[in-house]
Formats: C-alpha cells, structure tokens, sequence
C-alpha cells in the first residue's frame, strides 16, 4: 500500500545569492502510512511550520522529494498545483479561516464547489459531515453567531467534506479554551479512526500531540526523536510526550 506521504531528503534554505544563508531544515525524511494520526512537535523556530508548508505545497523545498498519495508535489505547477490542494489536502488552521460572509454551510461546502459539483452532491456531503461533527443546527449560522469551538470545527468539516488523501493540522487548538481544545482533537480522533483518514498535526501543545499514534520531535530543522504511542492510554502517552520533551530540549 503507498504511503500517503512520503517525505525524502527535504532541506529549506532561505536566503539569495548575495545574503547569508539560513538552513530551516536539513535532510528531513519520514512517511505517514494511510490512516495514521502523526504529530510533529518543536519549539518556536525549529522548522515545523515551514515544513507543513512545503507539505501543504504553500512553499517549495531547496532540495528533496515529497509524495503525497503518490504524487511527487514539489513538480506541480500553476493549476496542476491549486487543483491538486483542492482535492487532495485538507488544513485546519489555528485562526479558522472562516469566510465571514458565508454561512457555516457555505463555508464547509467551498472546497466542493471550487471543483465545480452539483448540488445534490454539495448538499449530500455537507448534510453528511454536518450530522458527523454535531454541527446540523448552525449550518445557517455566520462565524461571527459562533463559538470559537464551532467555527474550529465548521473548519474541520471543510477541511475533510471534500475527503482529501491527508489532512494537515496547523496548530488548530491554539486560539481554543481547554474545553474547545479536547472536544476539537476528540473530533479529530474520529475523522481518523472512522473514515481512515490519515493526519499530520503540528503542535507544540502536548496534550493535543497525546491524540497521536506517532510523534516526531523537530528541532534546529532536523527530525531527531520519534515516540510511539503504542499501547499506551491516551494520559500515559501524554507524560511519555512530556518526558520526551524534557530529554529532547537538552
């Protein structure tokens, strides 16, 4: 079975000709099989978010080679890229990225209609996820009627009505209450237990990594440390993170 993503040799150099240089990642490899919920943890400036973008094809690598469901993204251009985010990547993004003249409905259904399809199909898939994440009663209302909790998963809905190959996560439990947080990853936890849908979650917050099956720790832009859920409950697996991070800051 192919790997969803497959990451190989991915570094990021920024900086022209005639500047110095700064290496944000360095020889990064790693593969999400399908159906895996994978978390990438580091601390500000270690280089986990300018490798979800590369992920995510918002930015390219200097060098390497990045799979995802086969298809190697960093040879993607133009339209063949923006069609192939839009019907294979979903994200979740820490701010929402709501579009506040839309309404919950019209927001979760955006992804399909970019790929132009009917409405029945809209309506079907939207009803679906809708009644999925308990958002049927305020699909008629706009972001600004809504929670912080609600709009995170109206955002989580349209990042997986369109059923994408990986879902990314960037961070999505930051702007969230500790209530909101728990109800978002235990939403999350059944996107990927339920319908197989594999996960790369960035987050420097352990208690959203102890949703995972498999951490990977980054630091100075390198992957040096991976820890496996395995057997573990979900509190055992989170003092294990916490642990690990201990070790890992060293």
């Amino acid at each position: 079975m192919t790997d969803v993503v497959n990451v190989k040799d991915v570094e990021k150099i920024y900086g022209s000709k005639n500047e110095k240089k700064y290496k944000a990642l360095s020889n990064v490899s790693f593969k999400v099989e399908p159906g895996e919920f994978v978390g990438i943890m580091g601390a500000s400036g270690s280089g986990k978010t300018t490798l979800l973008n590369i992920l995510s094809t918002l930015d390219k690598p200097t060098s390497g080679e990045i799979l995802i469901n086969g298809n190697d993204v960093t040879k993607l251009k133009g339209n063949q890229m923006a069609d192939f985010r839009a019907e294979q990547i979903g994200f979740i993004f820490q701010d929402f990225n709501l579009l506040e003249n839309l309404t919950a409905y019209e927001n979760i259904a955006l992804p399909l209609s970019l790929q132009n399809k009917n409405a029945e199909v809209i309506n079907n898939s939207v009803g679906k996820i809708a009644q999925k994440l308990g958002l049927d009663d305020i699909l008629d209302h706009y972001p600004t009627e809504l929670s912080g909790g609600q709009k995170q998963r109206v955002a989580a809905a349209r990042a997986i009505v369109h059923d994408p190959s990986i879902l990314f996560g960037d961070e999505p439990t930051g702007a969230l209450d500790s209530k909101s947080a728990r109800a978002l990853m235990e939403t999350m936890t059944k996107i990927n237990r339920d319908d197989n849908t594999s996960i790369l979650l960035v987050t420097h917050d352990p208690f959203s990594a102890s949703y995972c099956k498999r951490i990977l720790f980054i630091k100075d832009g390198e992957i040096g440390q991976e820890l496996k859920r395995n057997n573990s409950t979900r509190r055992e697996f989170y003092q294990e993170i916490l642990d690990s991070l201990g070790t890992f800051a060293e």
